[in-house]
């Protein structure tokens, strides 16, 4: 069995070629990739060669953490069903590439238990699962409710939708980029303010930007959390003096668990969070190399969707 996917031949060098897949076994599904989102965090540092090293880390390599599709075989013991829709946060199923995270394929072959059944009417808005998750364990990682978010991306805009969903008072966003000003949905968006005297007990990082910490920290109450929500590839630091007097916590959210995929699966359920209006482009598999370089590079683009229904 072979899958047109996504390759990363190198640092730098992106194509779109047939990849041999692994043998099902019993627990294993095979699914046919329906929408794949591309990553302008994790995925850019891999295609740049900037991701701090890992272990099974090495090129050429297929990415991607957030395909939806349909399994079109299930194996006796894999607790999936033909027709199911589900979600794929990642595989590792090919003989002649590395799978980090491997989901980035016209179809793949994966454990059930690793995937998610979904039932989302506008299918697409089922590849935001691993963004969500991220937002909600970013949330549930402070010990209070946040009441600033750095960044006004995908996973800001789901923090603080996450922090209305949960009943709290609508956060304050700071973003930037003129350009990704628009868009909230019930909470303000606003440049960040260089003086600290706006001050918040929780703030949370979603830009990215190890740039921060230290405008963060200045805006923090005495005894204040910053939770660290990005994935930063370079070294962190900061001014200790300003963190010390302000007795200042520092917390990092790191991956999101499967109770966190449940949790945005039930607010989704109850009508209490919507992911309607994150997904800006789309891009069919032959023109994959342009729509990376936008995911990347251009503001306007919050999320990129991979359509893997137009594969040639």
């Amino acid at each position: 069995m072979c899958s047109a996917a996504i390759v990363f031949e190198k640092p730098g060098t992106l194509t779109v070629r047939r990849l041999a897949l692994n043998t099902p076994e019993a627990s294993d599904v095979v699914v046919e990739s329906r929408f794949s989102g591309v990553s302008s965090g994790t995925e850019k540092m891999l295609y740049e060669g900037t991701m701090p090293a890992f272990p099974g880390m090495r090129y050429p390599l297929v990415p991607g953490y957030e395909t939806v599709g349909t399994v079109v075989e299930a194996g006796p013991t894999s607790g999936r069903s033909v027709g199911d829709q589900v979600f794929v946060p990642g595989a590792n199923c090919y003989e002649d590439a590395a799978g980090l995270f491997g989901a980035s394929a016209e179809r793949l072959v994966v454990p059930g238990a690793r995937t998610v059944r979904t039932q989302f009417h506008n299918a697409e808005e089922a590849a935001l699962l691993a963004l969500a998750a991220t937002a909600h364990h970013a949330v549930c990682r402070a010990s209070r409710a946040a009441t600033l978010i750095i960044g006004h991306g995908v996973l800001g805009r789901l923090i603080a939708r996450f922090v209305i969903a949960t009943g709290h008072p609508a956060p304050t966003v700071w973003e930037t980029r003129a350009a990704r000003r628009d868009g909230a949905t019930g909470y303000s968006v606003e440049a960040p303010l260089q003086d600290g005297t706006d001050r918040h007990d929780v703030i949370i990082d979603a830009s990215g930007d190890a740039s921060v910490v230290d405008q963060a920290i200045a805006h923090l109450n005495r005894r204040g959390e910053l939770v660290l929500a990005g994935f930063y590839g370079v070294r962190l630091d900061f001014a200790f003096p300003a963190a010390f007097m302000k007795e200042a916590s520092i917390a990092i959210a790191a991956e999101f668990t499967p109770a966190d995929v449940q949790a945005v699966l039930a607010l989704i359920a109850e009508g209490r969070l919507s992911l309607a209006g994150l997904i800006t482009h789309h891009s069919a598999p032959a023109e994959a190399a342009s729509a990376y370089r936008t995911a990347f590079n251009d503001p306007d683009c919050l999320k990129m969707i991979i359509d893997w229904r137009k594969a040639a």
